[in-house]
């Protein structure tokens, strides 16, 4: 299938765009959690947007007589419940002599489970629109609207805006909590800050490509960026454009491949670069280090003979 033959088909056009939007911005805010070390807290995210997602269907559908499948109320439940999981992870490790990798695993199976249990309510219960519902669970990128993708773009655009009015704050926090708490900076401010904008990014993709899969559109970008990059802003850019890049490339290549998922293909697209940034970039690749390491035994064998040399002239003279 011909560029031409692709953007000209709306469905296919809403499925590049709406990926590539979720790309770039959990790649962009995503350089954070994987700066922090906490890889897994789009894990968290994403198992707790269903929990989130389905109480606010719920919600709309019982308690308003609304439309239930209205994107910007799920996404606000998502967002909602998705910061208060990583909130009580947080507090967990904080509070507790649990690590926060285990914290982060509790809070995911007790947020998700209740997602479950919901979901089983709503499927054997008769509420109005509850068709597609689980789209959220595997994701379904052909699914994206018009709507949908508007309300991407703005939801996306008000994380990355949050992200640059705090810059320094949130570098600060994450490099140097410390010295961010010495300036006066409430640290679980900023945490919630951070958190929520990571939670935006995330639960924006949620029905495209699934909670399963979405841990890899934001940890995977900046781990390849990294690679590249030296400074947080270089690495922030570079992420958000392998994001973006990544997830367009992956869901062309899901349509003109034939009958492939778009979700699975993205994130092996996404990996691709990774893969090749493990290889490739200076300085920080596998073949870099390995040529750097050669090199440096190479001379020191170097330095020996000449040391070794000296010494048997010196025995001779």
């Amino acid at each position: 299938m011909s560029l031409l033959e692709f953007f000209a088909d709306h469905t296919y056009r809403m499925v590049f765009l709406g990926t590539a939007v979720i790309g770039l911005v959990a790649g962009a805010l995503g350089a954070f959690a994987y700066l922090r070390k906490q890889s897994l807290i789009s894990d968290v995210i994403s198992h707790a947007a269903l929990p989130g997602t389905l109480v606010a269907f719920l919600t709309s559908v019982v308690v308003l007589g609304a439309d239930g499948r209205n994107m910007i109320g799920l996404i606000i439940g998502a967002v909602v419940v998705g910061t208060l999981a990583v909130l009580a992870a947080n507090g967990i490790a904080r509070t507790t002599k649990i690590r926060i990798d285990t914290a982060m695993a509790i809070s995911l199976t007790v947020f998700f489970g209740i997602g479950m249990l919901l979901l089983r309510v709503i499927a054997n219960g008769t509420y109005p629109g509850k068709g597609g519902i689980q789209d959220y669970l595997f994701g379904n990128a052909s699914v994206i609207t018009n709507a949908d993708l508007l309300t991407s773009v703005t939801v996306g655009a008000i994380a990355l805006a949050l992200m640059g009015l705090f810059w320094k704050e949130f570098a600060l926090r994450t490099f140097d909590p410390d010295h961010a708490s010495v300036l006066g900076f409430r640290g679980r401010t900023i945490d919630i800050l951070m958190f929520t904008t990571i939670v935006i990014a995330t639960v924006i993709g949620v029905k495209a490509v699934g909670l399963v899969l979405m841990v890899a559109f934001v940890i995977t970008p900046p781990a390849a960026a990294r690679q590249w990059t030296r400074t947080l802003p270089s690495m922030v850019a570079l992420s958000a454009a392998i994001g973006g890049v990544g997830s367009g490339l992956g869901a062309y290549l899901s349509i003109a491949l034939g009958s492939v998922p778009t979700g699975p293909l993205i994130v092996l697209t996404l990996f691709a670069i990774f893969a090749v940034s493990i290889l490739a970039a200076p300085r920080r690749s596998v073949v870099m280090r390995a040529l750097a390491r050669t090199r440096a035994r190479a001379a020191l064998r170097r330095e020996l003979l000449a040391e070794s040399h000296a010494a048997e002239q010196g025995a001779h003279t």
